[in-house]
């Protein structure tokens, strides 16, 4: 029996394997921020609500999808935290929230605060909405 010589030629040898170096990548181009942060459902609302002639419900729920059960309980948070929101009618029988600004409410309460100061000064009653701490048709918490 013949054995054969099994002998590799360099042809039928594979070559060593070497690490070829990569092209340098640029760096990845950062991701660009936004113009501005996107707005929370609470910031719209604040800022519907800060308007001169405020918002209505109707708008405040159209902005947010928000179910007037959802609405109202945020309103009233906002009370809650003293923020103070007034209930003012519109012509053609709506009405509208409006968040009355610090300067506001603080001249709606120097003006309550003065007139119950007077009437106890003349020893007469104060009118009927100050007598119960009321303050125009504004909603405080």
């Amino acid at each position: 029996m013949m054995t054969e010589n099994h002998t590799t030629t360099a042809a039928a040898a594979k070559p060593p394997r070497t690490r070829q170096a990569k092209a340098p990548t640029a760096a990845p181009d950062p991701v660009p921020a936004p113009a501005s942060k996107p707005t929370s459902k609470p910031d719209t609302v604040i800022k519907l609500l800060l308007r001169a002639k405020g918002a209505t419900p109707i708008e405040l729920m159209a902005a947010t999808d928000w179910q007037p059960h959802s609405l109202r309980a945020f309103l009233s948070g906002l009370r809650k935290k003293g923020r103070v929101i007034a209930r003012e009618e519109r012509k053609g029988g709506g009405f509208a929230y409006r968040i009355v600004t610090e300067r506001a409410a603080t001249l709606v309460s120097a003006e309550a605060s003065t007139t119950a100061a007077a009437a106890h000064a003349s020893g007469t009653q104060p009118p009927s909405d100050a007598a119960d701490g009321a303050t125009g048709t504004a909603m405080e918490a």
